[in-house]
């Protein structure tokens, strides 16, 4: 088994990276900073596995495109991808820049966009795959002071809605995750206690349980939040 994983070297993308290795997929790892991923690469790597590494700016179309070709020459096709990279910037919608939106529309939305479509076409042609797309609790209601943030998750989840109504009579798999407070670098230097927070871990656990369903199950959405933050 084959996956895409992107914002791969930290938080909820390494602990999915993680587990998909031990479980024996080879990976195809996605990150800005090579030195991250040449840290990644060496801790996963085993004798009997394929992780190959790639820096991509993802809010960057043509750098997209041209790991997306990169991987189908390498890989040949891919089984799972795992849409995790973004960013939050939080701010008032109203007093913030236009390239605060931007910025994060490029990465929470549009890269998923344009992975998305690549392999789902390639998963459609073979009729099997799983995408899963790393959304949050601001997919459904906003955040305070986080306005941008809100609007483009919201609109990586109803990107997800149509990749599930359009790949299903294809046998794709199309999963969103809304997780909330998760203990990842967007809250380093906070004095909360580990305990409080969901952990990637505990995202990782839950995706590879999804991906050993039965044939027929779809899981629509995981919502997955502190039990009391």
């Amino acid at each position: 088994m084959k996956a895409v994983i992107t914002g791969a070297t930290k938080g909820i993308g390494r602990a999915i990276a993680v587990k998909l290795c031990n479980e024996g997929y080879d990976l195809a790892l996605v990150a800005r900073s090579s030195h991250d991923l040449d840290e990644l690469r060496e801790k996963l790597a085993q004798p009997d596995r394929m992780i190959k590494t790639y820096q991509v700016d993802c809010s960057i179309k043509e750098e997209v495109y041209q790991f997306l070709h990169q991987v189908k020459n390498e890989f040949g096709h891919i089984d799972v991808l795992v849409n995790n990279v973004g960013v939050y910037m939080p701010g008032s919608l109203l007093d913030e820049t236009d390239e605060v939106f931007e910025a994060q529309q490029a990465l929470n939305v549009n890269a998923a966009y344009y992975i998305s479509k690549f392999l789902g076409k390639e998963m459609r042609s073979r009729r099997c795959g799983h995408i899963f797309n790393i959304c949050s609790v601001a997919s459904k209601i906003p955040v305070e002071n986080g306005g941008s943030y809100s609007v483009t998750k919201s609109a990586m989840l109803s990107l997800n809605h149509v990749l599930r109504q359009e790949l299903a009579p294809h046998h794709v798999k199309v999963t969103a995750f809304l997780p909330g407070s998760t203990k990842t670098a967007s809250w380093e230097g906070t004095t909360i206690p580990d305990e409080k927070f969901v952990q990637p871990a505990d995202i990782a656990e839950t995706l590879y349980a999804i991906l050993n369903l039965s044939k027929g199950a779809n899981v629509d959405e995981v919502l997955i939040t502190p039990l009391d933050f």
